[in-house]
This record gives structure tokens, sequence and C-alpha cells, in this order.
């Protein structure tokens, strides 16, 4: 293992978590960064999990925070979200335990394609706002409890899932969408910590340099955001959703760059 006190490493590791921060912010996926940089870096897998948990949750309070202050966030309508959120990314972590990884293999590749496929090909923005597809009570009960199941369980992408549910299924304006899904990947990456917190995997020194980067990068994301509004956010989940396909095609061996 790397040692973590080297002040070179610390630097690249909160270079990159300043870079994941900005992304996230945005669009989710950040982890789509951090992750491969803490397994580059040489942790083992549940240490590089871990650590990524504790770091990522410094970015979305911080973009949370922004939203809140700036009156895009309403506390009493989102609370009753983040719960089941933070419980169903609890029931992840837990199962990430014993659930064979072939599985996920399988899936997770299925839903990037979903995603990213939707959001190249739906319509102009101005044209995204619709009536709910979904009940408000199925919408908490169901949707924000499974995606915040995958985070427990992986994580890379779920600011973006929580983006699309947001706009595909409430038929939320896609701004409002992704200031809701810091709330709701916070309350996640929440639940998960409450969890990794008590396994003795995270990698301290790391992951104290990464919440710092992280943290100026989704302030600097949020205050782009809300000058350049849902122009930036489309094309940014398309890229970490496409950039992870591409990423899990060559970890697998698949795909070869």
């Amino acid at each position: 293992m790397i040692d973590p006190t080297t002040p070179t490493q610390l630097l690249v590791f909160f270079s990159v978590a300043t870079a994941a921060g900005f992304i996230d912010a945005i669009a989710g996926g950040g982890g789509l960064i951090t992750l491969p940089a803490l397994l580059l870096g040489g942790l083992p897998p549940i240490s590089a999990l871990a650590t990524n948990k504790l770091q990522a949750i410094f970015g979305t309070m911080t973009a949370m925070l922004v939203f809140l202050r700036r009156g895009m966030l309403s506390w009493t309508r989102q609370w009753p979200l983040a719960v089941y959120a933070f419980l169903g990314a609890c029931l992840g972590t837990l199962v990430i335990q014993f659930l064979d990884k072939r599985t996920l293999d399988i899936v997770i590749p299925l839903i990037l394609l979903l995603i990213g496929g939707y959001t190249a090909f739906t319509p102009p923005v101005s044209a995204l706002r619709h009536a709910p597809r979904v009940s408000a009570w199925l919408y908490q009960r169901l949707v924000i409890p499974i995606i915040g199941c995958y985070d427990g369980m992986f994580g890379p992408g779920t600011g973006s899932f929580f983006t699309i549910a947001g706009v595909a299924l409430r038929g939320e304006a896609i701004l409002q969408a992704a200031a809701n899904a810091k709330f709701l990947n916070f309350a996640t990456n929440a639940g998960s910590v409450a969890l990794f917190m008590f396994s003795g995997h995270v990698i301290w020194p790391i992951a104290l340099s990464m919440m710092l980067g992280q943290s100026i990068g989704a302030y600097l994301a949020t205050r782009v955001m809300l000058r350049h509004g849902s122009t930036l956010i489309r094309p940014i989940i398309v890229l970490v959703c496409f950039g992870m396909l591409v990423q899990y095609g060559v970890h697998k061996g698949i795909l070869h760059l």
C-alpha cells in the first residue's frame, strides 16, 4: 500500500478530488475519477471504497449548502426523500458484502447505457418538463431507495441517476433536479459513511486531503452551474455515463485502448 503521508501523493489526491468535486456537483459521477485514482494509488478495494465515500460527502455537502442558501432547495420537501435515500444506501453497503460481483458487471453498464442514452437523445431542456409520471409516494418509497441502494453498493453516477429520475419521473426542471440530487446524494453518502466509519478501512490522511479538494471543486461548480444552468448539465451527464461505460469495458478486457 502507498504511504499516505507523502506530501506529493496527498497533493495528487487533492487535485484529483478537486476535479471530481467540480464534475460531481454539476452532474454526478465524480467517483469515476476518484475511485480509480485510489485504486491506482495502491489502496485495497475496500479501503478505496471506504475512503472514497468519506471524501465524497464533503463535495455533496458543499454543493447542497450553496443551493440551500440560494433558496433552490426546500428542506421540508427534501428531507423525507433524504431519509429513504439514507436507508437505501445503508442497505446497499451491507448487501455488497454478500452480492456476487458478476451481477454488477451486467447491471451497472446497462444502467449507464440507458441513462446516457436517455440524456443524449431527449428533446431540448425547455421541452423536458411534463406532468409527473410516477406518484410522489412511489417515487419516495421505491425509486429513491433503489438509487440509494445502488450508491451503497457501488456509487459512481449516483448524482446523475437522481438528476435524471427527477426530470424523467417527477417532471422537474433539470437545474432543480440537479440541485435536489445534491441533497439526496449527501444522504446516501452519509448512509454509507455511517457504516464504513466503524470498519477501520478509511485511510484518513488521504481522506482529509481529498475532503478539502472536493469542497473547493464543488463550490466552484455550483457558481458555474448557477450562471450557465442546464446548458452545462446535460452534456456532462452524457460524458460521465459513457465515460464510465468505456472504463468498465477496459477494466473487463472488452475494450482495448
